[in-house]
């Protein structure tokens, strides 16, 4: 896609107002497999669909602790992923080194955002192309941040991200008022059933492609307590969950067939 010399350089902007490179990056990341963050008042929990690029090949990763109390899900470039995920391990580390305590979910959010956005204003640079679901738990409770190539940061109570997200999306904006009073089992559930609603018909949640990562707070009467550590729930862990998902949910539906295509671009995505 050529647009007259206005896409070599993320700094340059079109006479329309537009930064060609962010756009583009924003493509990469709607190539990537879906991704569903939710959050009630007690848990965070993420939800992701995990790609073989063959069938020699492991799935790849989706989900990944970044601290005891924060971790990320993933939606297009794997590689810039890693990159993010780096950097946010030392500033967690940082955190807890300088302060003494571990880093606040906004104020990481802010750092990656920053990190982004320098891109898209230095030359010979280029944007990041993946988005990322932060979720975890600080001294004000569960949380849940998106964050996008153009360096926007922004706090959710679910969101999507990936190919064919649209469906999930509209599972989570049609059950919204039952995340926040719901149960860690509950909370897991809704993120599967999101999930399952962005898949074609033909396809199915396995213990093989489906990553869980649950964090959130252990109740002290109506006091919140100690922090329930990240746990990442992969393999044979998942088919309890995705049994209770399925004795209680309905069967998926497929998605448009503009998302589809999107979805099945052979572009090297999540690897």
């Amino acid at each position: 896609m050529f647009r007259n010399n206005y896409d070599n350089e993320a700094v340059t902007f079109s006479p329309q107002g537009r930064i060609f490179q962010v756009e583009y990056a924003l493509e990469a990341l709607k190539q990537g497999s879906v991704s569903v963050g939710l959050v009630s008042k007690t848990h965070a929990v993420l939800v992701a669909l995990k790609r073989s690029p063959e069938e020699l090949s492991s799935y790849q990763k989706k989900i990944t602790g970044i601290d005891d109390h924060l971790a990320v899900a993933i939606a297009g470039l794997a590689s810039d992923a890693r990159v993010l995920q780096n950097f946010m391990k030392q500033q967690a580390l940082a955190s807890k080194m300088t302060y003494g305590r571990p880093i606040p979910l906004e104020r990481i959010a802010n750092q990656i955002g920053e990190r982004a956005q320098f891109n898209t204003q230095s030359y010979g640079k280029r944007p990041y192309g993946v988005g990322l679901l932060v979720a975890g738990v600080d001294e004000t409770g569960p949380h849940l941040f998106e964050f996008i190539p153009s360096g926007l940061t922004q706090e959710m109570l679910a969101c999507a991200i990936g190919g064919r997200s649209q469906m999930a999306r509209t599972y989570l904006e049609r059950h919204l008022d039952e995340f926040a009073n719901a149960s860690r089992e509950e909370l897991i559930s809704h993120g599967l059933k999101a999930l399952k609603e962005s898949m074609s018909q033909d396809k199915e949640l396995t213990i093989d492609n489906t990553s869980i990562g649950v964090i959130g707070t252990i109740m002290e009467g109506k006091r919140k307590g100690k922090v329930e550590s990240f746990k990442l729930y992969d393999g044979p862990e998942i088919g309890p969950l995705l049994e209770a998902c399925l004795e209680t949910g309905q069967g998926g539906e497929g998605g448009t067939a503009e998302e589809g295509a999107t979805a099945g671009e052979s572009m090297d995505v999540d690897s």
